[in-house]
């Protein structure tokens, strides 16, 4: 953005970023200066269209939410999709986001992560399989959708190592992680069963 470049036409590319996704500090220092200096006319603007901005200045994230229809007000259509979530991408997004609850504690800065280091997290949580280069592909897919979600990126040049990006901290909170927990017993003990089940008979 540049300085002579007027003001509606800057607030059109922060409008638009948004749009498109989270928009980072990290990423684009320049839009998210913008969004900083326009917030007003920016939360004007998406509540018009039934959103509101999610700003979390400490982490340098932003994005675009649906905002709760208040009483005695019609429902909107949805402008924000809900996308559902495959089990394993949910439990990979919350073995990140305890990774990152350790990271925090011990005064690490980034969190980076190798797909060896998710393999070996998730496993515990699956059926035991004798095709462990399937499952390796397979959790690949998975950690594709994260990356494609703006919750981890890839490192440049070093394609079997992600950063996990810390939005995830606003996207997970301790109450999910708790509620999922409850979750991951049961699925444990459901894993435990199907790999006991499909033993080889004595």
């Amino acid at each position: 953005m540049h300085r002579s470049e007027p003001q509606g036409q800057t607030l059109s590319r922060v409008l638009i970023g948004l749009m498109k996704g989270i928009l980072s500090r990290e990423t684009d220092e320049e839009r998210w200066q913008a969004l900083l200096d326009l917030q007003p006319a920016v939360r004007d603007h998406v509540a018009s269209l039934g959103l509101e901005l999610r700003l979390d200045e400490s982490e340098g994230y932003a994005w675009l939410a649906t905002r709760p229809a208040n009483e005695g007000e019609a429902e909107l259509p949805r402008l924000v999709t809900r996308r559902p979530l495959s089990f394993p991408v949910s439990l990979l997004l919350a073995l990140m986001r305890k990774k990152l609850a350790e990271s925090d504690a011990s005064g690490d800065g980034r969190l980076i992560l190798s797909t060896e280091d998710l393999l070996e997290m998730i496993r515990l949580f699956l059926p035991e399989t004798a095709n462990q280069a399937r499952l390796a592909d397979q959790v690949d897919t998975h950690l594709n959708k994260i990356v494609e979600l703006g919750f981890a990126r890839r490192l440049r040049g070093q394609d079997k190592k992600i950063e996990v990006r810390r939005i995830l901290k606003s996207f997970v909170d301790a109450q999910w992680l708790a509620e999922f927990d409850r979750r991951l017993e049961e699925y444990r003990d459901h894993a435990v069963t199907v790999s006991d089940s499909q033993g080889d008979p004595e």
